[in-house]
């Protein structure tokens, strides 16, 4: 049956005007109590199915928010979909996943849809860091926008993310009291944000405590560190900007006969699942990465309610350094040079 004649079909069925149809589906409570339970009734009998979203199009807005993410096979971006989604559906609100796949021609198609479609508000993780004139046009229409894993000095949106800095000053401080006077940082590209002030953290921690070599990479995936792995000539440790490059550089030194940690200390960043399931399980900065989806979900539904009365905030996370296997001390010989 379709929704067009379906409401008619109710009302005749239940002997009512479809105007009390209407009222039991949208306001139940102006309906007295037989009445309702006689339309409820013909609903079920008819099988009826309410067009929402024609409804919620008339209203000017849906019960939808949107979630564009860089990369959706990412397992830190499956769990931020899983804090946003816990924290919709405790609103009645349904949260679409949208990947940009790192490119920003794909993120403004998807947000030129998002936005046909009416959707309540947007969360993002921008692929280009620069001031966005799309998102701001967004804004600037009426559709809240927060940020998820980015900070945000703007006063026009609400932005959710983590102390990169303090991340790496505690996979660097970690790494210099277990021993070790050559570390190597692997990750990339510096235009990203997170892996600049990761980057930057792990400098301030080992300045003049131990040497610090550089391995960029084009990507933060697993084929970008099992690449990197081959570079890594002369360390006893690495601190990799994530977990997926860390994993990758495990493999890689695996494969080149290196030994984890014996030879070589690995710290990654995220604490994804995978980490401590490795084979030989990976200390990890961990990231709440759970709790950015909620917290950015609860941000932008607020802002959605409060009707023009919402004040922006920028939430800052404290990241949390989680020893395993991988970080364990250096021999006490001096290790000996590692060759490709």
């Amino acid at each position: 049956m379709s929704n067009t004649t379906g409401i008619k079909e109710v009302a005749r069925r239940a002997g009512v005007s479809i105007g009390t149809v209407s009222n039991v589906l949208n306001r139940p409570e102006l309906v007295a109590s037989s009445t309702r339970q006689r339309v409820l009734d013909a609903i079920t009998e008819l099988g009826y199915v309410r067009n929402d979203s024609a409804r919620q199009l008339r209203a000017g807005h849906s019960r939808q928010i949107a979630l564009v993410v860089l990369d959706v096979t990412n397992p830190f971006f499956t769990d931020v979909v899983r804090g946003a989604e816990a924290a919709a559906e405790e609103h009645g609100v349904m949260v679409v996943v949208c990947n940009s796949g790192e490119d920003a021609g794909r993120e403004q198609r998807h947000l030129d849809l998002l936005e046909e479609q009416r959707v309540r508000g947007v969360l993002i993780t921008p692929v280009d860091e620069s001031p966005n004139s799309r998102l701001e046009l967004l804004i600037q229409r009426g559709t809240p926008v927060v940020l998820v894993d980015r900070g945000s000095g703007r006063h026009s949106r609400c932005s959710v993310a983590v102390d990169d800095l303090l991340g790496g000053r505690l996979a660097g401080e970690h790494l210099v009291e277990q021993g070790h006077e050559r570390i190597t940082f692997v990750g990339g590209p510096a235009t990203v944000t997170q892996v600049r002030d990761r980057h930057a953290g792990i400098v301030e921690a080992v300045q003049g405590r131990a040497e610090l070599s550089v391995v960029s990479t084009a990507n933060l995936t697993v084929a970008a560190g099992r690449a990197a792995a081959a570079e890594i000539d002369d360390a006893t440790a690495v601190f990799c900007a994530n977990d997926l490059v860390a994993l990758g550089v495990l493999q890689g030194l695996t494969q080149r006969g290196i030994r984890v940690p014996q030879d070589v200390a690995i710290v990654g960043y995220d604490d994804i699942e995978f980490a401590a399931a490795a084979a030989v399980p990976l200390s990890s900065v961990r990231q709440p990465r759970e709790q950015l989806g909620r917290t950015a979900t609860a941000l932008l539904l607020e802002e959605i309610e409060d009707d023009g009365r919402h004040e922006h905030r920028h939430v800052v996370f404290q990241p949390e350094l989680i020893v395993r296997e991988s970080s364990g001390r250096p021999r006490t010989r001096r290790p000996r040079r590692i060759g490709r």
